[in-house]
């Protein structure tokens, strides 16, 4: 009997099955079940680099493995400019390091649970937030967001200090 791993020979409810195994919620599951019967579903999965990977990191792996199961192509951004921008919770000169020591991390986790890495890829936020187009697409966005909205949203996601700096009021719009 031959194993499989990488969801090539299963059928569209076996990869529905695992696509969904563990989700609070599935939004538009119609859709995902007619793109499944033509292709292979894309998933995207961000995090910014801002510490050590740590056990809790199992938590998404362990349905990122899932993904990867099914077949699915399963791209994982790492936020390093977004990890530098929360009040410099990684250096700019350590940016290139946490980078490959996240990916060295996270292919060791899904290795040792079995996981196949052939439709896993890498991609670095900072390759290409800082093109020329990106940093327009932002100074649009810049002139349609107002100050109080910029701080309720980045309230929730950077570091809250008494004096924060102005990267707070820019990192939820990167986003």
């Amino acid at each position: 009997m031959e194993v499989v791993m990488n969801g090539d020979h299963k059928s569209p409810d076996e990869k529905i099955h695992l696509i969904k195994r563990n989700l609070q919620e599935v939004l538009g599951e119609d859709k995902l079940i007619e793109i499944l019967k033509e292709r292979d579903v894309k998933i995207y999965w961000g995090t910014a680099t801002t510490g050590k990977p740590h056990v809790a990191y199992f938590v998404p792996m362990s349905k990122i493995a899932d993904f990867l199961k099914a077949g699915c192509e399963v791209t994982i951004l790492f936020a390093d400019l977004h990890a530098y921008l929360d009040n410099m919770k990684a250096p700019w000169e350590l940016l290139d390091l946490r980078e490959k020591y996240y990916e060295a991390v996270i292919k060791a986790m899904l290795e040792s649970i079995g996981v196949p890495l052939e439709k896993l890829k890498f991609v670095r936020g900072s390759d290409y937030q800082l093109s020329k187009e990106y940093t327009l697409d932002v100074y649009r966005l810049a002139s349609l967001v107002t100050e109080h909205d910029a701080k309720k949203a980045g309230a929730e996601v950077v570091k809250q200090v008494e004096h924060p700096f102005l990267s707070s009021l820019m990192y939820p719009g990167l986003q």
